[in-house]
């Protein structure tokens, strides 16, 4: 029998606690004095503090950034990486979204799923050690991040005063293991002069999000307005109304994560390349003009003389996130996941290279470098056998395009878990998130099998 198998004694508890965690609204909200990421984000980093003191585990707190559990002895640490922030409910619920719900074999409620779910099953696995008596090599430690869902620094802050580990993983990706997790560069594109016919152009809120709306005021003859008009057509995710001196468009895409942007329909790309149909660069404006010529609406970057691909990450991918054009503002933002074997200071250079003739500058506002850790290393070999242990055969070791925790490590660990890639896609930060219990016994099983692992081994 593996060990894993002595988590199922604390399912109630474990379903008591994640009650417990997901009656806490905490989606990020203004930072206060000493609460970095706003009221409810860090109660829920206090209560599941306390939920872990109540078990007899050490506990730490650190500024509420982040804080941890931890058993065992040694000098070591290895690490397990959850958050308990999420993203806001957003509307069409069938249940109370902060609240759980069990229905057919299914446990609804935000969170479930992403990621406090993964959060009590790890910290229970702590229990459970305890509980065992287990002599370990290595202290495990458990840690609850407060700003995961946009992008903080709370990991990177909570590493500033801790130890950092010999390797760990974080329980908020898939199975089997996700070893690869490419390059993400958002870069900012500015320009400064004013188009003469586009007096205002918004699309996008988000850069790791492909834009499902874009609205524009074009001024223009009587002529062009009519040329726009034939060619939007019967295009029913195209409308617009006439005003005295052009046309007010407004246009419907299909939203998708900026990882994957060949799932969605970018609304901002689609309304570039109307107008451009018929607007000359002077009235469309230069940043306007750059990306009817340069992005269009490809997601390879191929315009932009950057389309690449690797072996263990696959090709680069480019998400036009957010445009705005208006009296004092003329800028766009994209967003690239690069191969992991690519440099994003090169890919940076070459886009400032094909920006320059327009007049743009383009600045990196942020990258996160990719994540890369070899088949044939040791720690993947160990939670490979973790997995073995309890499904009875090896996992696969797949690549990625998002971004986890697992980047904090630099190059000490992975993700790993909790959901398995057969199961129907109804989680994350979806309406109506949930968890099939069932699966998350699984998934808890081969948790606390790896940290039995990482403990002893």
């Amino acid at each position: 029998m593996s060990f894993g198998k002595n988590i199922l004694s604390y399912k109630n508890q474990m379903l008591d606690s994640l009650k417990t965690m997901v009656a806490i609204p905490s989606v990020v909200s203004e930072s206060t004095p000493g609460k970095p990421f706003g009221e409810e984000s860090a109660r829920a980093i206090d209560t599941i503090l306390k939920i872990a003191e109540s078990l007899g585990l050490e506990t730490k707190n650190v500024g509420n950034y982040a804080g941890h559990a931890v058993y065992g002895s040694g000098s070591e640490f290895a690490d397990v990486l959850c958050h308990v922030d999420v993203v806001p409910a957003g509307d069409g619920w069938n249940t109370e979204p902060f609240a759980t719900v069990e229905k057919d074999g299914l446990l609804y409620g935000r969170g479930t799923a992403d990621d406090k779910g993964a959060a009590v099953v790890a910290l229970y696995c702590l229990k459970a050690l305890k509980d065992a008596g287990v002599k370990t090599k290595r202290r495990v430690r458990v840690i609850f991040g407060g700003g995961e869902e946009v992008a903080s620094d709370d990991i990177e802050k909570y590493y500033e005063s801790e130890p950092m580990p010999v390797f760990g993983f974080t329980p908020d990706s898939d199975y089997g293991i996700c070893n690869r997790e490419k390059g993400i560069l958002r870069i900012e594109l500015t320009g400064s002069d004013k188009p003469t016919a586009v007096h205002y152009f918004s699309s996008g809120a988000v850069v790791n999000a492909v834009p499902a709306k874009a609205e524009a005021t074009v001024v223009c003859s009587m002529e062009q307005a009519s040329a726009l008009m034939e060619l939007a057509g019967a295009d029913k995710a195209i409308s617009f109304t006439k005003i005295p001196d052009g046309l007010c468009f407004s246009v419907k895409g299909v939203a998708s994560h900026a990882m994957q942007p060949q799932e969605g329909v970018n609304a901002a790309e689609k309304l570039i390349m109307l107008l451009s149909k018929v607007l000359n660069r002077t009235e469309m404006g230069d940043l306007l003009w750059f990306l009817s010529e340069k992005v269009k609406t490809e997601y390879d970057g191929s315009l932009l003389g950057i389309k690449q691909r690797d072996e263990p990450s696959g090709p680069l991918t480019l998400n036009l996130g957010i445009v705005h054009i208006g009296k004092d503002v003329s800028n766009a933002a994209i967003d690239i996941r690069y191969p992991v074997t690519a440099s994003g200071d090169d890919i940076l250079v070459q886009v400032q290279k094909a920006a320059a003739p327009y007049g743009l500058t383009g600045s990196r506002s942020n990258e996160s470098r990719p994540l890369y850790l070899p088949e044939d290393s040791d720690f993947i070999r160990l939670l490979k056998d973790s997995y073995s242990a309890v499904m009875g055969k090896e996992p696969t070791v797949y690549a990625t395009g998002g971004g986890t925790y697992a980047r904090e490590l630099k190059g000490r660990g992975v993700a790993f878990g909790p959901f398995f890639p057969d199961e129907p896609d109804r989680r994350l930060h979806n309406t109506n998130e949930s968890i099939d219990l069932a699966r998350f016994l699984q998934h808890a099983q081969i948790c606390l099998q790896a940290m039995y692992d990482m403990a002893t081994k």
